[in-house]
């Protein structure tokens, strides 16, 4: 194994949790809990029509007069041209998961409110190892293009669960049919804060290990995915170690899966699970 000092994997960690909030800007609020952290540039299209009338801004807050309110700002910024939407509704949640309302995929970092999204290992066991299917993002993709990738992974729309996500971004993405899909597990739930270009990244992923029959083959299937590789986990731990070839929070699922297949020694292990969980 290669030397631990310093372990190269915590970079990955350190880069995905490289803000502490409130880092300038202003606490979101409903009620009595903080929902998002707001950059500092949107506060002026805040005080514009009509979102004035649904927020009410102080000096070191603001508050969402209304939960119903956040697709009405929503819808308004896009109005404004603010910013290019997605065209995607996630739920906005409060602290303890209670749904308060949707907004556009693209104004969540803008407003830093926390989004949902899986991630699932597409495992294959055949008789010289486990191997794990890896995909490369299109060249086209907004975000991070040609990065390597999960088979599946992808946000959690409104309205649907971390399972039926799961389902539903597998024969998206990878054309897995959903008898397939469904014998996924869910294994573990990584939450993290990063500073990106795009903004304030505050995201919950929910981590899924899919075993796949050696007779099946992923079939790019909707333009998100340039094309996908069936890679020894040996190949893809060192890949993770000594590269930043994955997209970013690919490598957290990773060194999770990592950890519970037990490919790091004890004292790099405990390193890595303090810096992970």
């Amino acid at each position: 194994m290669p030397a631990s000092t310093p372990l190269p994997p915590l970079r990955h960690i350190e880069r995905c949790h490289n803000i502490s909030l409130p880092a300038g800007r202003t606490p979101l609020t409903f009620k009595d809990d903080i929902i998002g952290w707001v950059d500092p540039s949107c506060i002026s299209w805040l005080k514009t029509a009509p979102c004035h009338s649904l927020v009410h801004i102080k000096k070191d807050h603001i508050t969402l007069s209304h939960k119903d309110n956040l697709r009405d700002i929503s819808n308004a910024l896009v109005q404004q041209k603010r910013f290019n939407p997605f065209n995607e509704w996630f739920d906005v949640r409060s602290p303890k998961g209670d749904i308060l309302g949707q907004i556009d995929r693209a104004l969540i970092p803008i407003l830093g409110v926390e989004a949902s999204g899986v991630h699932m290992n597409g495992l294959v066991q055949k008789r010289e190892g486990l191997h794990l299917w890896v995909a490369r993002r299109s060249p086209h993709k907004r975000l991070d293009p040609g990065k390597l990738d999960h088979l599946v992974a992808g946000g959690m729309s409104t309205g649907l669960t971390p399972d039926e996500t799961v389902i539903k971004e597998a024969e998206e993405e990878a054309a897995i049919p959903a008898h397939l899909a469904r014998q996924a597990k869910q294994v573990s739930r990584l939450h993290y804060a990063m500073s990106r270009p795009e903004g304030l990244r505050r995201d919950c992923l929910y981590c899924y290990d899919l075993i796949l029959p050696e007779s099946f083959t992923p079939r790019a299937n909707d333009g998100e995915v340039e094309s996908f590789q069936l890679l020894p986990i040996k190949k893809v731990f060192q890949q993770v170690w000594d590269t930043d070839d994955f997209k970013f929070n690919v490598n957290l699922v990773l060194l999770d899966l990592f950890l519970r297949l037990k490919m790091f020694n004890k004292q790099d292990a405990q390193k890595l699970a303090e810096a992970l969980y």
